[in-house]
């Protein structure tokens, strides 16, 4: 003869019952709601990493030196990319470098402007 697997029961996989409350006798089931809302709230996102994009393109368009407003106008729409990927990380990496290629930029270019108005005055 042939061993035959038993197979286990539904009662038996699924334990034991949870403990319910005895309804009170001044109460019918016809006064009871028939259905159940569960609300799910979410915790609130933090705002998303700054992208820096509009910066630096105009970082780009007015003082483009060594190409450092090309830089950060790419390390930009890279971190605009991770953003919409939902790689907050990434964009907050990618968005520190376009700030600082930007900064660079920027504090150059001051410099620059000084020195020829010095020259020319």
């Amino acid at each position: 003869p042939r061993c035959r697997r038993r197979r286990p029961r539904a009662r038996e996989m699924q334990g034991p019952l949870p403990p319910y409350e005895v309804l009170p006798a001044e109460v019918s089931m016809d006064e009871l709601p028939r259905s159940t809302t569960v609300m799910m709230e979410e915790p609130p996102r933090p705002p998303p990493p700054r992208d820096h994009l509009v910066w630096s393109l105009f970082t780009t368009l007015y003082g483009n030196f060594c190409c450092l407003g090309l830089m950060a106008f790419v390390f930009s729409v890279k971190s605009r990319d991770r953003k919409v990927l939902g790689d907050y990380s990434g964009a907050l990496s990618y968005g520190s470098t376009a700030k600082c290629l930007n900064i660079t930029a920027l504090v150059i270019n001051i410099v620059i402007v000084i020195i020829v108005i010095t020259i020319v005055a």
